[in-house]
């Protein structure tokens, strides 16, 4: 590809009226941001890199192009993230001519910024831009599970032509996909197709509702932790809390779940790549949508700070930095193995694969309750069945 930055507009963002937060307190002030007097000669040396991509077609909410910048706005105005995280604003990306051409840039970046082991966080424009992200883990030969945080499962059965309420209909029929494994978390019965459920269902799919997300909140971090792309819906929040989209519900999450949830993404040491779109300021009441976007972009980046990449040695019995638990449960006929961190408390399953190589799914600690009570995890079971596809 060409130079990465040749794919971008600088940002240009008015300065707000008035800063609340004066000097090194402000967000921008340890970040690097790519503007017309300020040129990026080497991406590749940061942690975390933030672009928009202002795309409103293959979208019934075609102000979608607009979030970026105004989300930008907001989260301009927030206080810097703590830590040594090297972030770079890249700015917004150019818009192709077609929809496709879009894609196929998005695409590139994506590819490089994965090749170069920055993390990429897309600010968007409509969740159709999602292929994406499956053609750049498909051509990186890289099988993933996708995490969407929607209000509804954005797949439509007799629908041809993909758009944000149908892109995992191209993610589906593309039998060249890499595309392994599919969590929602807050998806709402009265707004689904029964059928569709059943479809995901059958797929051995995790699929959790709001109002069970709500009861156990914590117990959704673990989705996080063994999930590869994390996409949010800013529909997937209540109309209250986040009036500016094109499909918004009464019922949905609160500001401050939402925010809990994408911290969750930010300290997942497997997450590979984060979205988060469809807020269209057209349908913005006073930046209402927009600043919790850029609160939502907030505290993933604040979670990604505190990251802890402990997936990588669960298998080294002399790190020290796990206990070990085996726990007999009746129905099975050898014991459960349950690794809990001493540094973050975080929990993992392990399962056997038949092979040298055990495989490990993230658990909570109430998982490790349920096999001393004799009863098999569910997670457990659902890890055991993939891995035997």
């Amino acid at each position: 590809m060409t130079d990465l930055i040749d794919y971008f507009n600088p940002v240009s963002i008015e300065r707000p009226v008035f800063e609340h937060l004066a000097g090194q307190a402000g967000f921008p002030h340890n970040i690097t941001v790519h503007t017309e007097s300020t040129s990026i000669s080497n991406p590749g040396k940061y942690k975390i890199a933030l672009f928009g991509v202002p795309e409103g077609r293959n979208s019934p909410g075609t102000g979608t192009m607009k979030g970026p910048d105004n989300i930008r706005r907001e989260l301009y105005k927030l206080a810097r993230i703590p830590g040594k995280s090297k972030i770079i604003d890249l700015g917004n990306m150019k818009q192709g001519t077609t929809f496709n051409d879009t894609i196929a840039g998005l695409t590139d970046i994506l590819t490089f910024l994965l090749n170069e082991n920055v993390f990429p966080v897309i600010i968007g424009g409509s969740s159709a831009l999602v292929t994406a992200i499956d053609r750049t883990l498909t051509h990186l030969k890289t099988k993933y599970t996708l995490l969407t945080v929607d209000s509804r499962i954005d797949f439509i059965g007799d629908r041809k032509e993909y758009d944000s309420f149908s892109y995992l209909n191209s993610i589906l029929h593309n039998h060249k996909s890499t595309f392994d494994h599919f969590i929602n978390v807050g998806y709402q019965t009265h707004l689904n197709d029964q059928q569709v459920i059943n479809r995901f269902l059958r797929r051995k799919s995790e699929l959790v509702r709001t109002g069970d997300v709500r009861k156990a909140i914590h117990l959704t971090e673990p989705l996080f932790r063994d999930s590869d792309v994390a996409v949010f819906d800013i529909a997937s929040v209540r109309q209250s809390d986040a009036p500016g989209t094109v499909s918004p519900s009464p019922n949905g999450f609160y500001g401050e779940e939402i925010c809990l949830l994408a911290r969750y993404a930010g300290i997942s040491d497997n997450l590979k790549i984060f979205g988060l779109f469809d807020v269209d300021p057209d349908l913005d009441i006073r930046n209402q949508t927009t600043g919790l976007a850029a609160q939502i972009l907030w505290f993933f980046l604040e979670g990604f700070s505190q990251k802890q990449y402990e997936t990588p040695v669960l298998s080294d019995p002399h790190s020290g930095r796990f206990i070990r638990y085996h726990v007999r449960v009746t129905d099975l006929d050898d014991d459960l193995i349950f690794v809990k961190s001493n540094l973050t408390d975080r929990w993992w399953m392990e399962i056997p694969s038949g092979s040298d190589i055990n495989h490990y799914v993230a658990c909570s600690h109430e998982d490790y309750l349920k096999a001393n009570r004799n009863e098999v995890p569910e997670r457990w079971v659902r890890g055991s069945e993939r891995l035997k596809f």
